[in-house]
């Protein structure tokens, strides 16, 4: 069992408790947990750069999930159809059983991992290597492909590396103009909101979203902007943006010739897209594009701030890499990356979106940020793990197309599931649940019976945010420390803890999976060495001694990177590269059967597929019952009133929800929540079609068709 050693420090208020950092999104606000356990656990906000001394609604109830009644406390295995208890010793022989079982019958491929994007590094870090060592399967990959890919693609292909914000989040806090693609940031990440304060007062916010969100009314109430596109369709939003730039005089030209490569051909096509076509795509005035650039160009010229930001509503396309490119690319032309108080980034989504992608839990990835295809990058990592590259795997299948695959010839028949809530959470989900359903074996590491968890063969209970050591990656690259604030029930167990017993009953050295969060993260240091994410001079001491250290990192002593590109790029020849990117239409247009644009997202009091927050019920009761946005008057044109419960079809599924009829959300266009269960799942809609370079599904737009409900069922 983990230490129950629980360091204190000092809240504001000066009682003693437990330093550490939020359980949900990748803004990681600081917090103090007071009291003796679950049970009078209370939790106050601390001083910190990312939130100001400031926690949203769910940071402030986070103790509710820790004193849960449902909280997992027993392995659980299913006999005669039913989820029954038992031992660990039984539940790990059960799980190492099916995995020894299907390897042997069907080969290494025949399992499957799926990670998450909550999981310590340290967590992320062990489940990669239980993977490519311990089973020696190809098949993992976790679901941060569904949250930060397609950004981190174009990020390398511009940069050379991956790292969400390449500046700390406080530098935007005075900048005077922040322009900000597909985010909501007042509900998913409202401390967050003291950051934009300085470019809303000065007029200089502009938020380009299909609707009116609680941002776009920070943004015009001191007479910033709101791009009101048409869902999808930011490429060519961008693309007439930078035709602006370019033939208005607002390019930065001898940055341009100085820092970047690649412009000729990114102009040929973006020089195509005049801002009249842009508006007859995008829905988005000329005039609005034109202030957009100009309040950029403006800033910038001031030397009072300018960035350019992107997030899921941006990201969450099959053309969502190509999407950043463009973004980047304006940012390029403008002249913004690499200088202080400027520049490009994205807003990681979820708590360790950042890290739990770095070190591992990617299908093509190995610690430090390598490719599992490169040679020296796995004779690096084998050599830290003492086992041949020859034996690790190659790459394997990304996170959509490894659920399609379970169950399926040449498929995993077994699948081991940590952090993430595939029955609610992946596009198409009713097929993913029928792929869970067909699989051998289907086993769950969590503390609440999920919607997946339930559909589990073996549920193995593991320890909550609260109850562990470790350390997360902020949506700025800064490595946080995640304290134990308080004792660990009976029965559960740390992740550590069950991957070292599963990979010794597989035959591995009883040394070769450490159990201490310590040691794994020095092993992790190691293996990052020379990587592009580069964690070896970051220790629990200096993290201990509340140093701000973001990497990359190499070496003891060094200060960190808190500022990336300021001298050069990460790429070869140190420029930028601009990558050529044209619009070539949606994936799923509307059509007489399904007239309108469905997009999803996020509310203010859940969080992801709100397998937590759903069961606080000071959160599930302010954000009510499952719901879909629709303009006034296309309720009123379909006979729809406010209230009503409406059906909501597309090609692959069908959600019931209750109408909110909003006068500002466009007239071919709704919205759904996707925190729900049951019926009222959003991604049973939701088009799985994938980005071609980052493999992220087509989460934010399909064509659906809208009619009253004939029978109101279940909203989750």
């Amino acid at each position: 069992m983990t230490t129950q050693t629980i360091p204190l420090g000092l809240t504001a208020e000066g009682s003693v408790g437990t330093r550490t950092h939020c359980p949900y999104c990748g803004l990681q606000c600081a917090m103090t947990i007071t009291g003796s356990g679950a049970g009078d656990a209370e939790i106050a906000p601390r001083q910190f750069p990312t939130n100001k001394g400031g926690l949203c609604q769910k940071g402030w109830t986070a103790a509710e999930v820790l004193r849960n009644p449902n909280r997992l406390t027993e392995p659980l295995v299913r006999v005669d159809g039913e989820l029954t208890p038992t031992t660990w010793d039984n539940a790990l022989n059960i799980v190492a059983q099916g995995f020894a079982r299907a390897r042997r019958e069907h080969g290494a491929d025949a399992v499957g991992i799926f990670g998450g994007g909550g999981l310590t590094n340290e967590k992320a870090y062990q489940l990669g290597k239980f993977a490519r060592v311990a089973l020696q399967t190809s098949n993992i990959d976790y679901n941060g492909r569904f949250c930060m890919s397609s950004a981190a693609a174009a990020g390398i292909k511009s940069f050379g590396i991956d790292r969400g914000l390449p500046f700390p989040l406080a530098d935007i806090g005075s900048a005077e103009c922040i322009v900000m693609l597909g985010g909501n940031v007042a509900e998913t990440m409202p401390p967050m909101v003291s950051h934009l304060m300085t470019a809303a007062r000065a007029g200089g916010l502009v938020v380009a979203d299909p609707r009116r969100t609680a941002t776009v009314e920070r943004a015009v109430a001191d007479g910033g902007v709101h791009l009101q596109l048409a869902p999808g369709t930011d490429l060519p939003l961008v693309l007439g943006m930078v035709h602006i730039a370019v033939t208005e005089g607002y390019a930065d030209l001898d940055y341009i010739a100085d820092r970047t490569s690649g412009f000729d051909e990114f102009w040929r096509v973006a020089g195509q897209w005049w801002p009249e076509r842009a508006e007859r795509v995008s829905g988005v005035p000329v005039s609005a594009m034109r202030r957009t650039v100009a309040l950029l160009a403006a800033s910038r010229d001031r030397g009072t701030g300018a960035y350019v930001l992107t997030a899921r509503g941006a990201e969450q396309h099959s053309t969502g890499t190509d999407t950043v490119s463009a973004v980047i690319g304006l940012s390029l032309v403008l002249g913004l990356c690499g200088q202080r108080g400027s520049g490009y980034g994205c807003i990681t989504g979820q708590g360790n979106g950042q890290g739990g992608r770095e070190h591992g839990q990617k299908a093509d990835q190995l610690p430090g940020y390598r490719k599992i295809a490169d040679p020296a990058a796995r004779t690096h990592v084998a050599a830290v793990w003492g086992i041949d590259p020859a034996d690790l795997p190659g790459p394997g299948r990304s996170a959509y197309e490894l659920l399609d695959s379970l169950g399926q010839p040449g498929g995993p028949k077994m699948l081991m599931v940590h952090g993430a809530n595939l029955a609610v959470s992946a596009p198409r989900a009713g097929h993913v649940v029928d792929r869970l359903k067909s699989l051998d074996m289907l086993v769950v590491n969590d503390f609440l019976l999920s919607e997946t968890a339930a559909m589990a063969d073996v549920v193995l209970p593991v320890l909550q945010w609260a109850e562990e050591e470790g350390t997360m990656t902020s949506l700025e690259g800064r490595l946080l420390r995640r304290r134990q604030a308080v004792p660990v029930p009976d029965g559960p167990r740390s992740e550590l803890e069950v991957l070292s017993e599963l990979a010794i009953r597989l035959g591995q050295p009883a040394d070769r999976f450490k159990t201490d969060p310590r040691e794994v993260f020095d092993e992790l240091r190691r293996a990052s060495a020379g990587g592009p994410a580069d964690y070896t001079g970051i220790t629990y001491d200096r993290l201990d001694n509340d140093e701000a250290i973001h990497w990359p990192c190499p070496e003891p002593g060094h200060p960190g990177t808190p500022r990336m590109f300021l001298d050069r790029f990460a790429t070869e020849d140190g420029r930028a590269k601009f990558i050529a990117v044209d619009h070539h239409g949606q994936t799923e247009p509307v059509s007489a059967d399904y007239p309108l644009v469905c997009t999803t997202g996020r509310v203010l009091t859940h969080y992801q597929s709100g397998a937590q927050t759903r069961h606080v019920k000071a959160l599930a009761d302010a954000a009510g019952p499952m719901y879909v946005e629709v303009n006034s008057d296309t309720a009123e044109r379909l006979g729809i009133a406010d209230g009503d419960h409406v059906t909501l079809t597309s090609r692959r599924g069908r959600v019931i929800a209750a109408a909110r009829c909003i006068d500002s959300l466009r007239p071919d266009t709704v919205f759904l929540p996707f925190h729900y269960a049951g019926d009222g799942r959003a991604n049973l809609l939701t088009n799985p079609a994938l980005d071609p370079t980052s493999r992220m599904p087509e989460f934010k737009i399909c064509a659906v068709r809208m009619e009253p409900a004939t029978q109101t069922g279940s909203t989750g």
